[in-house]
């Protein structure tokens, strides 16, 4: 299945009953299953622009398959782009071995993602290359391009069907990387039918076999719009080892300028 960049304008400007399809969202557009997958991204996606720019504290809780756990604490700058991916910053604070490290992602909608990493041992920044995307985000079970803004041109889609749990109806859609240098061959995700929040995807590798499970919980509202999870929990099937990212202390509105996200800023991060 392929959907071609040159045809974005014309699937953004066909979606025009989205504001029905959120009122509604059983009511799909009775098209085939890539236009319907499609058109749930782009609802999806469209409910949650605006919010500019936050700042928000974290928790990741690493645990291997003997359910041994460590524990590390960051803080999130994110900054919102009219015509492109957000900016990430994100800035280690402890444990010690890891105190300092900054995390910089410039995501693009159509080329690949821009990413610095500094390590405060090595004292320079460190280019990440498009070649790792797939790799392991500081030892977690999350890989860079998971870090990454997930924007609507980054995939093409299939509806895949209903399904239900936890008390919420869900739109399935498969997504398919359209980066050859995705770590993944696709991936599941279901789309609760009242909010259009995600929460859970099926990540499976290359060889499409399932690797990873990431669960969604604990949602809550801010600005009166937009949804942000308060635990993302990833399990990786084959290695038994599993990374929780716990969110709190939420601010949106924090004055950020684009000068507050180059690389020359990740050495004076703190």
């Amino acid at each position: 299945m392929t959907t071609p960049h040159s045809t974005w304008k014309y699937w953004l400007a066909t979606a025009l009953s989205l504001s029905a399809f959120i009122a509604a969202p059983s009511m799909l557009y009775a098209g085939s299953e890539e236009d319907r997958g499609l058109e749930i991204a782009i609802a999806a996606d469209k409910a949650d622009i605006g919010f500019g720019d936050y700042s928000v504290d974290l928790e990741m809780t690493l645990s291997n398959k003997h359910n041994q756990h460590t524990n590390r604490r960051m803080r999130n700058t994110t900054r919102e782009q009219a015509n492109d991916g957000d900016k990430t910053l994100i800035v280690f604070d402890n444990p010690r071995d890891v105190k300092g490290t900054a995390f910089l992602s410039h995501t693009h909608k159509l080329d690949s993602d821009d990413q610095w990493l500094f390590l405060p041992a090595l004292k320079r920044v460190k280019r990440i290359s498009s070649s790792n995307k797939s790799g392991p985000f500081m030892g977690s079970e999350f890989a860079y391009e998971d870090i990454s803004s997930q924007e609507i041109e980054k995939y093409t889609y299939r509806y895949a069907g209903e399904e239900s749990f936890d008390g919420r109806k869900h739109f399935k859609v498969e997504q398919f990387p359209t980066h050859p240098k995705s770590g993944y061959h696709r991936q599941m995700v279901w789309f609760d039918q009242a909010e259009l929040r995600v929460w859970k995807i099926d990540f499976y590798d290359r060889k499409n076999t399932l690797l990873k499970t990431l669960n969604y919980s604990g949602y809550q509202m801010y600005l009166d719009q937009f949804w942000r999870a308060d635990k993302m929990h990833m399990v990786n099937h084959q290695t038994g080892k599993s990374t929780i990212l716990s969110f709190s202390n939420y601010k949106f509105g924090i004055g950020t300028t684009d000068m507050d996200f180059t690389p020359n800023r990740l050495k004076r991060a703190r």
